[in-house]
């Protein structure tokens, strides 16, 4: 069962689209203060106008790890913390671009790790971490090695962090593809949903389910959450 969230402070980097807003609308109907993050403030101010609620905009670049202590400075506490920016780079070793694969490294790696740095004096003393992996990691594909990579490296933070930030909880979602998110939902997904379990894809409300569960669930922590329905590699 959930925790009524009345007077507990969220904050949800990559909020503005997506899961991360879907998230921030479950979060504020029940009674949680979020702050959501998008790349500018324009795009922030305006998810903050669709969600409503105690919302409030943050502007941040977490590829720009150096910025994130002004950009958070605003934050006055934490007692839930979700890091779901993404950026989707097909980036093959033919036409390997350095500079789209340290940015997506810096991203993912450095700015996850430095935005958690940057809040933790803020943290509530029951407060909890979820980060977003991917499963690109255990499905690779032409072009994914960066992704693939970093991917790996979520898995190797919420190990890491939930060591070192005890007894502050760490874990991680890895969605699979997710049918009714923008990124998927006019794709062609038949060739994954024959191969999963489900019959169907998973959806963004499962993946929200899964990432309030890892906020509110006090016996977990380290854990790597793969949400996909059970997809099968053949």
């Amino acid at each position: 069962m959930a925790r009524d969230r009345s007077g507990r402070v969220a904050v949800v980097l990559g909020g503005t689209q997506g899961i991360g807003k879907e998230l921030v609308k479950s979060l504020v109907a029940q009674g949680s203060t979020v702050y959501l993050s998008g790349r500018t403030m324009e795009s922030a101010r305006r998810a903050v106008a669709e969600v409503g609620g105690d919302s409030h905009p943050l502007a941040l670049d977490l590829s720009e790890p150096a910025a994130l202590g002004s950009a958070l400075a605003g934050v006055p506490h934490v007692d839930d913390l979700v890091i779901g920016a993404i950026e989707r780079d097909a980036n093959s070793i033919k036409e390997y671009s350095v500079e789209r694969a340290l940015r997506l490294v810096t991203l993912k790696l450095v700015g996850y790790t430095e935005a958690i740095h940057q809040l933790l004096d803020r943290f509530g003393p029951e407060a909890s971490v979820v980060l977003f992996g991917g499963l690109a990691l255990e499905r690779p594909y032409p072009g994914s090695t960066t992704v693939s990579t970093v991917n790996g490296g979520v898995v190797g933070m919420v190990h890491s962090l939930s060591c070192e930030l005890a007894p502050v909880r760490v874990n991680a979602v890895h969605p699979g593809i997710v049918g009714d998110s923008p990124y998927w939902e006019d794709k062609d997904n038949s060739g994954i949903v024959s191969r999963t379990p489900l019959g169907r894809l998973v959806t963004m409300g499962e993946i929200v389910d899964a990432v309030v569960f890892l906020l509110d669930n006090q016996g977990v922590n380290g854990v790597n959450l793969a949400v996909d329905g059970g997809w099968l590699r053949k």
